[in-house]
C-alpha cells in the first residue's frame, strides 16, 4: 500500500513515532501552565496558536536534521528505517518541508504578537529556528563540536520553545522562572548528550564529532549524569521557589526518572532502539508530570 508507505514516511521523518508527539506537546505547553493560574486559559486563541506555532518550529527542526543526518544515518543499523524513508523522499524535498513548517510556525507566532501587542513569542520561535539551522547546517554544523551540539539543540527543543506560550499568557519573565528555565536547560543539555550515546560508532564512521564520538561513551554518560544531576537541581530550586517542597521533589524524582533507562546503554546490547523502547516512555511521564504541576499546585 503505498500511500500508508508515504504516511509512514512522513512520521519517520518527523520522529512522530508514539509517545514522542506527546512530549513534544509537553515542550509546547509548558511555559503557558507556568504562566497561568486558571487551566482553562491554555485553551485561550493566543495559547494555542502560539502551541501550534511551536509545535510546526519544533517539526521543521526535526525534519532538518533528517535531511542534514542522512549520510550518517545509513550507516546506523538502528536508524536504517529512517534512512530509507529519507531516500525515498529525497533530502531536497524534506528540507522544503522544514522551511515551509518554520516559516508557518514564524507566520502564526507574529500573527498573534499583533493581536496582543507584544513579541516576545516570536523571538523565542525564531531562537528555536535558528538553534535548528546552527545545529544541523554547514558551515557552522554544531552537532559535530562535540558538547556544543547537544547544548544548542537540548534548549532549542526541549526547553527554550515553551516559553512562545508563557509570553502567550504574561508579557514579561517571573524570577522565580530564571532557577526553572536554567535547569530545563542544563536536563536538556544532559539528556540530550546521553541520547548521543547509541549514534557513537556511525558518527565516528562519518566523522561526526559528537560527544560520544569524540569522547567515547562511557566517559560521554558520566558527563550526561553530572549535567542531568545540575539541571534537577536547578529544576528544584525554581519549582521550590515556585510551588514547595513537595511539589520540587515531585518534579525532581519525575524528570530524573529516565536515568533508569540507562540499562538500556549497558552491555553489548546497546542499542537506539532498545533506549527509546525503555527510556522513552519514562521520559513522557517527566514532560507530563512538569506541565501538570503548575496546575495541581495553585
Amino acid at each position: 500500500m503505498p500511500g500508508l508507505t508515504r504516511w509512514r514516511d512522513v512520521v519517520l521523518v518527523h520522529r512522530l513515532h508514539f509517545p514522542l508527539p506527546l512530549s513534544y506537546l509537553a515542550y509546547a505547553c509548558w511555559g503557558a501552565a507556568f504562566a497561568t493560574a486558571d487551566p482553562r486559559h491554555l485553551f485561550s486563541g493566543p495559547v494555542v496558536v502560539t502551541v501550534v506555532a511551536t509545535l510546526l518550529a519544533l517539526l521543521a527542526g526535526l525534519a532538518l536534521n533528517t535531511a542534514a543526518d542522512l549520510h550518517t544515518d545509513a550507516h546506523d543499523r538502528d536508524k536504517a528505517a529512517l534512512a530509507g524513508a529519507t531516500r525515498r523522499f529525497g533530502s531536497r524535498r524534506i528540507f522544503g518541508w522544514a522551511a515551509a513548517e518554520a516559516c508557518t510556525a514564524l507566520v502564526l507566532a507574529v500573527a498573534v504578537a499583533l493581536c496582543l501587542g507584544r513579541w516576545a513569542a516570536v523571538l523565542v520561535v525564531a531562537t528555536a529556528l535558528g538553534a535548528h539551522v546552527l545545529y544541523n547546517l554547514e558551515p557552522v554544523r554544531l552537532k559535530r563540536r562535540g558538547f556544543a551540539g547537544p547544548a544548542v539543540f537540548g534548549a532549542g527543543f526541549l526547553a527554550v520553545p515553551g516559553l512562545a506560550s508563557y509570553f502567550a499568557v504574561r508579557p514579561s519573565l517571573e524570577r522565580s522562572m530564571v532557577p526553572v528555565l536554567a535547569g530545563l536547560c542544563v536536563l536538556a543539555f544532559g539528556r540530550t548528550t546521553w541520547f548521543s550515546v547509541p549514534d557513537h560508532e556511525a558518527d565516528s564512521r562519518t566523522g561526526v564529532r559528537t560527544p560520544g564520538a569524540r569522547y567515547g561513551p562511557r566517559r560521554t554518560l558520566v558527563i550526561s549524569c553530572v549535567l542531568v544531576a545540575t539541571g534537577l537541581a536547578l529544576l528544584g530550586a525554581g519549582l521550590w521557589w515556585r510551588y514547595g517542597p513537595g511539589w520540587a521533589l515531585a518534579g525532581m524524582v519525575a524528570e530524573g526518572a529516565f536515568l533508569g533507562g540507562m540499562a538500556a546503554l549497558a552491555g553489548p546490547r546497546r542499542s537506539l532502539s532498545r533506549m527509546r523502547r525503555l527510556a522513552t516512555p519514562v521520559v513522557l511521564v517527566g514532560d507530563l508530570t512538569l506541565v501538570a504541576i503548575p496546575l495541581l499546585a495553585v
